[in-house]
């Protein structure tokens, strides 16, 4: 019996799927760790890292255990990349109602899954769903979009906001160091997810190894529209690269100046300081949004110069989904937007 949450779409008779998440059960695929969670805290959403969605909300950060890859350098390889049964012991068991209740009574104005790969929790994470729709709590999410199509409408239905990790352009560079074969399904799935609700997308460079590949990562996301908002990072490897040599700050920046032609929202970060964090308006160039750079997902809201997300210089529209939420504003009362980047007109 076949897994179809992702393109891995493991043989369950063997055993569990790749990720550890799912087995079969009396011919169906079922989650072998239901309603288990890692973590739950809170943040800003700008520390996911989400420029264009809500900006200066309070959101609860959760995630669960396992992933479908096996990045050599990834920064939660301690619970993504090991065998989510070595880590039952340490989670936390909430039901989805009583996950939802801790985000409101915590003030929470949106909930954030942001640690592993939701894909292989995707039965747990829409019951949570169900009971966010009713609190009025929008659900987001960070994927690696190595889904299937099936999965890819299901994660459309659950976050109204969603972040891509698109970690190079080529098949050479995610069969070595990421672990699959093909980065075919995943620029699919960019494509759909652009369509069906808000849509920010990473891509963490690795210095030699795929900075060369940046510019045509730019084009892809321009050709899919402009106002896509795109994070590069400074990457800071872990896992089975500890050894490797940081990216320069300078020659990455230099690297991304063609790309910004291309793109006006393109951002620079996860180093402390970074110049490269600030929104400026795609017309006239005036900053709208200014951030703190703290490194290591510390990132924050500093001003917000975009009433209504509007620049007051020009009058241009900025991407966004939602707008402006006060750190301490009650929950349940934030504007949604519009969640498709492609709607945003220009006026100006």
């Amino acid at each position: 019996m076949k897994c179809n949450f992702c393109e891995r779409r493991c043989d369950l008779t063997a055993g569990k799927s790749f990720c550890g998440m799912y087995r079969e059960d009396g011919g169906r695929v079922v989650e072998t760790y239901p309603d288990k969670w890692c973590t739950y805290f809170v943040s800003r959403v700008e520390s996911v890292p989400f420029y264009h969605a809500y900006p200066g909300s309070r959101s609860m950060i959760i995630g669960t255990a396992g992933c479908n890859f096996r990045c050599r350098y990834c920064s939660n390889g301690f619970i993504a990349c090991r065998n989510p049964a070595d880590v039952q012991d340490v989670m936390y068991e909430f039901s989805p109602e009583k996950l939802v209740a801790m985000a409101q009574k915590l003030g929470c104005h949106n909930i954030v899954f942001n640690v592993n790969e939701p894909a292989v929790s995707l039965p747990s994470l829409l019951r949570v769903k169900a009971y966010a729709k009713k609190a009025g709590i929008p659900m987001g999410c960070l994927t690696n979009g190595y889904t299937t199509q099936e999965s890819t409408r299901m994660m459309a239905d659950i976050f109204s906001f969603v972040h891509v990790g698109l970690k190079g352009f080529s098949n050479a560079f995610y069969k070595k160091y990421v672990g699959v074969d093909s980065i075919e399904p995943i620029l699919r799935n960019i494509k759909f997810f652009a369509d069906h609700c808000h849509l920010e997308i990473a891509s963490p460079v690795i210095e030699d190894v795929n900075d060369h590949e940046l510019f045509d990562i730019a084009t892809f996301i321009h050709d899919i529209h402009p106002h896509i908002p795109w994070h590069v990072f400074r990457l800071l490897p872990e896992h089975n690269m500890k050894g490797s040599v940081y990216p320069n700050i300078e020659r990455m920046n230099q690297a991304l100046e063609s790309s910004r032609n291309l793109l006006p929202y393109v951002y620079f970060h996860n180093f402390v300081g970074s110049d490269w964090v600030n929104t400026l308006c795609p017309n006239c160039g005036a900053t709208v949004i200014k951030r703190f750079s703290l490194g290591c997902s510390g990132d924050q809201l500093d001003e917000f110069l975009a009433p209504d997300n509007t620049c007051i210089n020009c009058c241009t529209k900025i991407a966004m989904l939602g707008t402006k939420v006060a750190w301490d504003e009650k929950s349940g009362n934030i504007k949604s937007g519009d969640a498709k980047n492609h709607t945003v007109k220009e006026v100006g």
